[in-house]
């Protein structure tokens, strides 16, 4: 029997080792594969900040190649003339950006926690049908709605007017879903209950039990609905045309699109690019405040 005993641990262990083995050779190539992720995603950050310090000869025509710095510094030139630039045209396309984005983010993940927590919660007539029209909506693409969206607003009489791009933006199908998702397993029915008969209203009931449990996949969600306003091009397009109700990103292609024409004293890619590189720098702060949030969430889901 010890025989067998030695035997079976003798074996045993080269199968641990080579287990550890196999392991550790994993390793370098996981750590491969994340670098070459990273820097897929942080070249085209890099080369929006080392852009946005050339000025136009220098874009083209630099010195040290599209991914280094050039001999002139022209960063804060690029910014005084971009403010400056039609009037200083430039902070009302960011204001739009921020009433558009805040707004119908706002709104979006309000409308998106009702309908989620209701479709968790209550059992209803049609819940299910309701809920599969939702999920096929989640599979039609953004841009396919844009026209039927418009010939509906120009109906009302809302093309042209800051309603147009708030108006569709409250809509985030996927948004419900992910609410649904997570308030059927972050909210449990006896917390629900045990509200109930102490005599809790469903009102009081949501926002004193549900909604502080809520309150990681709610910040996810405004997220997703601030950033996706925020990038919207092609709906701000199609039914604005006042260029003082543009966004950020509607009134750089605007520029940029003036730019390829190639008309004299029309070249704003300086321009263009140090507004991109300024734009994104809300959404990363954004990102940023929030991000405790996000690691409760998690660690909540661990523990679940």
């Amino acid at each position: 029997m010890a025989a067998l005993l030695v035997d079976e641990t003798t074996h045993e262990a080269p199968r641990q080792n080579g287990r550890r083995g196999s392991t550790r050779r994993r390793q370098p190539w996981s750590h491969t594969l994340l670098i070459i992720l990273a820097a897929y995603f942080l070249v085209p950050l890099w080369w929006l900040i080392v852009a946005s310090t050339k000025d136009i000869n220098g874009l083209f025509t630099g010195a040290h190649g599209p991914m280094w710095f050039d001999d002139t510094f022209s960063f804060v030139t690029n910014i005084k003339q971009l403010f400056t630039q039609n009037g200083g045209l430039y902070w009302r396309w960011l204001g739009n950006s921020f009433l558009y984005a805040f707004t119908g983010g706002i709104g979006a993940t309000i409308l998106a926690v009702l309908a989620g927590y209701g479709f968790a919660k209550y059992k209803f007539r049609g819940r299910n049908l309701f809920f599969a029209m939702l999920l096929g909506s989640v599979m039609v693409p953004l841009t396919a709605l844009v026209i039927p969206t418009f010939v509906l607003l120009a109906h009302f009489h809302l093309t042209n007017t800051i309603w147009a791009v708030i108006l569709p933006s409250l809509l985030n199908p996927f948004g419900v879903y992910l609410m649904r998702v997570y308030s059927q397993d972050a909210v449990p029915d006896e917390m629900l209950d045990a509200a109930r008969v102490d005599g809790a209203g469903e009102v009081r009931t949501f926002f004193s039990v549900a909604l502080p449990l809520l309150k990681p996949a709610l910040v996810t969600v405004l997220l997703l609905s601030v950033v996706g306003t925020w990038n919207n091009y092609f709906l701000p397009l199609a039914v604005l045309s006042d260029t003082k109700l543009l966004p950020v990103t509607v009134g750089l292609g605007a520029w940029q699109a003036q730019s390829t024409s190639g008309a004299a004293g029309t070249q704003l890619w300086n321009l263009v690019v140090t507004g991109s590189l300024i734009s994104i720098i809300p959404l990363v702060i954004s990102f940023l405040a929030l991000q405790k949030y996000w690691q409760s969430g998690l660690s909540l889901g661990s523990i679940k």
